[in-house]
C-alpha cells in the first residue's frame, strides 16, 4: 500500500462521531445539525429540468475538456462576476467534478516530490483536503496561523524566508473555511508578489464567493490579478464550484481558471485520471452558470438567517457576521471557561444540537491550535431551525454560566 496513506489525519466528522460515540442526545429536543457545510436550500426546478431533459448524454463518454457550449459559459460567468477580460474557453477554463476533487488533484499536478523538503502551505485552519492532498503528493503541509486581529487572515510576513523558498504551492480560501474572512486587494498584492519571488502556484479556494452580507461581492483571485495588471494569470488557477451557488452539492460540478500553461498539464493529469464531467451534468451546469436570479434569491436566504442568528448568539458567544459564506465562527468563551470539545458535546447531550469544534478544523502550529476555543456553525438549513438551534444554544450558554 502507498505509505504515504497513513499521514492522513481523521476528518473532522470521524472525530466528531468519536466524541459523541458515548453520548445520547436529550430526546425532548428533536435532533438540529449545524455540524456539515452541506446546503439545504432546495435545488432551483430549472437546473432539475435542464438535468432531467438531458440524461441522452449518460450515452456518451464524456471528453476531460468538457464542452465548448460550457467552457464558454463559464468563461463569460467569470467577464461578468469580476469584471475582467473573457477567459480564453480552450485554454483558461476547465470544467471539474467539485473543488474538493480538482484541489486534491491540481496538487498532484504542480507538486514536485523530487525536489528535497517540498512544501504546501495553507491557513490554519483549513479544509482538510489541503493538508491530504499535500501529503499524498510527496509534500508536506505548511500551517499560516489565521489572525483574528487581522480579520482571520494569515500572517505571511512571519513565514520565513527558508521556508518560502521551499513552497511550491499555496492554498488561500477566500472567502474563508470555517472564518468567512475575504482576501482584500493588498493581500492579494502581498501574495503575488511573494509567488513572483518565489515561483510556487497559488490555488485560490473560491467556493463560497457568491454567498456574502455586503453590497459588494466578495474580491476574487482573478479579479485581484486584473485590477493589478497581471495578464495572463501567472501560478494563479482558481476554483469555483455550484454546489454552494446553486445548492447542488449531489451534481458535483466546478471549474478551475487562470494560468494556461498550468491548465495545459493539468487537464493532461486528468485525461489519466478520469476527472471527465458526465455530458448530463454538463448540461445542467450550462443552465446553472447562466442564470443568477436564483443565485440573488440564495443570498437573500442566507442574509435573513444571518442577520436574525448572529444578534442572538453573540449574548453569549464571542462571534461576528462574516463577510461572507454560510459559516459562523464563534469563540465560546465570552461567559464559560469550557474547550470547543467540551462545549460541543454537552450542547449535543443536553439540547440535540451538532457544532463542530474548531480544534478539529486546523492543527498546532507555531505553538498553538488557532481553532481552539472556538466552534463551526453552518447555517444551512431554513431560517426556523437555525433560529431555534440559536435559541437553545443560547439556553445552553446561559445554563453553563448559572453553573448548572
Amino acid at each position: 500500500m502507498n505509505p504515504l496513506l497513513d499521514q492522513l489525519q481523521p476528518y473532522p466528522f470521524e472525530k466528531l462521531k468519536k466524541l459523541f460515540a458515548d453520548v445520547t442526545p436529550d430526546p425532548a429536543y428533536r435532533p438540529i445539525s449545524l455540524g456539515i457545510g452541506e446546503p439545504k436550500h432546495p435545488t432551483p426546478p430549472f437546473i432539475q429540468k435542464a438535468l432531467a431533459d438531458n440524461l441522452t448524454g449518460l450515452a456518451t463518454y464524456p471528453a476531460t475538456l468538457g464542452s465548448e457550449v460550457l467552457r464558454g459559459t463559464i468563461a463569460d460567468w467569470l467577464q461578468r462576476r469580476y469584471g475582467i477580460a473573457r477567459p480564453d474557453p480552450a485554454t483558461e477554463v476547465l470544467p471539474v467534478n467539485g473543488s474538493r476533487e480538482a484541489l486534491f488533484s491540481l496538487t498532484q499536478t504542480v507538486v514536485d516530490p523530487t525536489r528535497p523538503g517540498a512544501l504546501v502551505m495553507c491557513p490554519n485552519p483549513f479544509y482538510q483536503i489541503y493538508e491530504g492532498a499535500a501529503y499524498l503528493a510527496g509534500a508536506q503541509p505548511y500551517f499560516v496561523n489565521s489572525d483574528p486581529a487581522r480579520n482571520f487572515a494569515p500572517d505571511f510576513s512571519q513565514v520565513p524566508e527558508e521556508v518560502w523558498a521551499r513552497v511550491q504551492l499555496l492554498f488561500v480560501c477566500s472567502p474563508g473555511n470555517p472564518t468567512g474572512a475575504v482576501l482584500s486587494l493588498e493581500d492579494w498584492k502581498e501574495l503575488f508578489a511573494l509567488s513572483d519571488r518565489y515561483g510556487f502556484v497559488i490555488a485560490s479556494d473560491e467556493c463560497y464567493s457568491e454567498i456574502y452580507f455586503k453590497k459588494e461581492a466578495p474580491l476574487g483571485g482573478m479579479e485581484a490579478a486584473h485590477k493589478l495588471g497581471r495578464t495572463g494569470y501567472p501560478r494563479l488557477i482558481s476554483f469555483s464550484s455550484l454546489s454552494k451557488r446553486s445548492n447542488v452539492p449531489g451534481m458535483r460540478s466546478g471549474f478551475v481558471a487562470g494560468d494556461a500553461a498550468i491548465l495545459k498539464k493539468f487537464l493532461l493529469y486528468r485525461t489519466y485520471h478520469g476527472g471527465a464531467m458526465s455530458p448530463s451534468i454538463q448540461a445542467a451546469s450550462v443552465a446553472a452558470w447562466k442564470d443568477e436570479t436564483h443565485v440573488q434569491d440564495n443570498i437573500a436566504k442566507y442574509v435573513t438567517k444571518f442577520s436574525q442568528v448572529t444578534p442572538l448568539l453573540q449574548e453569549v458567544l464571542d462571534v461576528a457576521l462574516p463577510d461572507a459564506g454560510f459559516y459562523l465562527w464563534a469563540r465560546v468563551g465570552k461567559l464559560v471557561d469550557i474547550s470547543d470539545e467540551e462545549f460541543a458535546r454537552r450542547l449535543y447531550a443536553e439540547y440535540n444540537v451538532t457544532v463542530l469544534p474548531g480544534s478539529y478544523l486546523a492543527r498546532e502550529a507555531h505553538g498553538i491550535n488557532p481553532g481552539a476555543g472556538r466552534i463551526r456553525m453552518a447555517l444551512v438549513a431554513e431560517v426556523d431551525e437555525c433560529l431555534e438551534a440559536a435559541q437553545r444554544i443560547v439556553a445552553f450558554v446561559k445554563k453553563l454560566a448559572a453553573g448548572k
